[in-house]
């Protein structure tokens, strides 16, 4: 790992996660705590990710742009409502996101650590 002050921005950092793959949820999960972060969530139905992003404290969310064949974009827009940063996952790319999130970082599923961290440091930096 190394002393990198940019990889201190995910110690301790509380981490969205919506994700209704469960294998893709616990790997993220793995993938996090390797990170230092702490996991909200994960949630897997759009009402519940709606609710933790609208309530709950983290400093950027990880979303699946498909949670259980429903659009992720209303969270998108309650996350971005709240001025916090956020990464969409996807098998699709970035071609697959919709205005006006097009500029949003994006992981491409299947995904690595070394990508997944990388994206989220990106994400975090840029918004503060």
């Amino acid at each position: 790992m190394g002393t990198d002050t940019s990889e201190d921005l995910l110690n301790g950092a509380r981490v969205l996660v919506v994700e209704d793959e469960a294998a893709i949820s616990m790997l993220l999960e793995d993938m996090l705590l390797d990170f230092g972060c702490e996991v909200v969530g994960p949630a897997a139905r759009l009402s519940k990710a709606l609710e933790m992003a609208e309530s709950e404290s983290f400093v950027v969310a990880i979303l699946d742009v498909n949670v259980a064949g429903e659009p992720i974009y209303p969270v998108a827009e309650a996350i971005v409502r709240r001025g916090l940063p956020l990464v969409f996952s996807t098998g699709y790319g970035g071609a697959g996101i919709r205005e006006p999130f097009r500029d949003r970082p994006v992981v491409q599923k299947p995904f690595s650590q070394q990508d997944l961290k990388r994206t989220l440091i990106a994400a975090i930096a840029a918004a503060g």
